[in-house]
């Protein structure tokens, strides 16, 4: 087994200034599991974000829509909790998805009175979310402010002038985006520069061994303009992580991801990627997740991928494969039997 790093790992955020760990941990998995029935509470939650934090890694991030703002919540009360020197950690959280009172989960309720203006890109839905965030989180700013989805029905414009003034206003420190075709990411990136605002320094979209639509275009204009790219589910939900044939509390979250994406072919080239990562960690002494993790860190564009959760043991696992490097055979052969997906969905 490859051992877990003293120190942890510590990079570049894009072209900025700022440094954080080669992990990220996802806060989704903490909140409520009314919301998603894999989530952990709020006791057990931040003593995982604890000990997280003290393995080294600095970098959260969560978003308002999380359990309806209790994955906000929670994060808060661990950084007060463990006494996080701010300066220390980097926090980011996303906006444009509603928030709801109650555990339901709906991200655009474009009919209900109630909701009009509290979810999407406009003006005054992120001037109101950001606050909302700061109030929940309890902290003075944001490091990293996404928006987690577009709208089609907000001009680039609105939506890039509002971060900026955001920015200006000392809330937010940098402004990145999740989940938004390359051609609008990079529209978004001129329109910003044209008129001197904030730019986008950050993407954080879905990119692993078996969704690798992202390597088209998204990837080669980030690594061309310097944008950092912290990938979600780099494990698949837990699919890239085991065996095939293993269950586990998340299998039925897994078997949702894995809809995502595969839709127009049977499911044989899923289990040939899986059964090659599983292949070559038993050949190399190592797990499964630390197999695919160590292909992701391999591409030279990924800046920390995101990682959700919910048992320190998961963590340990990861950490210990930050210093395993793939041999130039091994990545072709985990990389081969992909066959192209239609794209994620963007947007509401």
């Amino acid at each position: 087994m490859v051992d877990v790093p003293t120190k942890m790992q510590y990079v570049k955020f894009g072209n900025t200034g700022l440094k954080v760990s080669r992990l990220c941990l996802g806060c989704m998995g903490f909140g409520d599991p009314k919301w998603f029935n894999w989530l952990i509470e709020e006791k057990e939650s931040i003593e995982v974000i604890g000990e997280v934090y003290k393995r080294g890694i600095n970098f959260f991030d969560t978003a308002n829509c999380y359990s309806n703002g209790k994955s906000e919540i929670i994060l808060g009360k661990a950084i007060k909790q463990f006494n996080m020197p701010r300066g220390r950690i980097v926090v980011a959280t996303k906006a444009a998805i509603a928030v709801h009172d109650d555990m339901s989960f709906n991200p655009a309720p474009r009919d209900d009175p109630n909701f009009v203006n509290r979810f999407g890109a406009s003006r005054k839905h992120l001037f109101d979310a950001v606050d909302e965030s700061l109030k929940r989180l309890d902290l003075d700013y944001i490091d990293l402010y996404q928006i987690h989805r577009f709208s089609d029905d907000v001009p680039l414009e609105e939506t890039m002038r509002a971060l900026h003034d955001i920015v200006q206003s000392g809330k937010v420190r940098y402004i990145g985006a999740s989940a938004i075709p390359a051609w609008k990411f990079q529209k978004a990136n001129q329109i910003a520069e044209k008129n001197g605002w904030t730019k986008f320094v950050s993407m954080q979209n879905l990119y692993n061994l078996i969704y690798r639509e992202e390597e088209r275009e998204m990837m080669p204009y980030c690594e061309d303009s310097g944008v950092a790219v912290i990938p979600f589910s780099p494990l698949a939900g837990g699919i890239l992580a085991r065996k095939p044939d293993v269950k586990t509390s998340r299998s039925d979250h897994a078997n949702r991801i894995k809809s995502v994406y595969v839709k127009t072919r049977e499911e044989k080239d899923v289990d040939i990627i899986v059964d090659q990562v599983v292949a070559i960690a038993e050949k190399r002494g190592v797990t499964p997740a630390q197999v695919t993790l160590a292909w992701e860190l391999s591409k030279p564009y990924v800046t920390a991928p995101i990682v959700g959760i919910t048992k320190i043991k998961h963590l340990d696992d990861l950490i210990g494969g930050l210093d395993l490097e793939l041999t130039k055979e091994e990545i072709e052969a985990l990389e081969k039997n992909y066959y192209p997906r239609p794209p994620m969905p963007f947007g509401f």
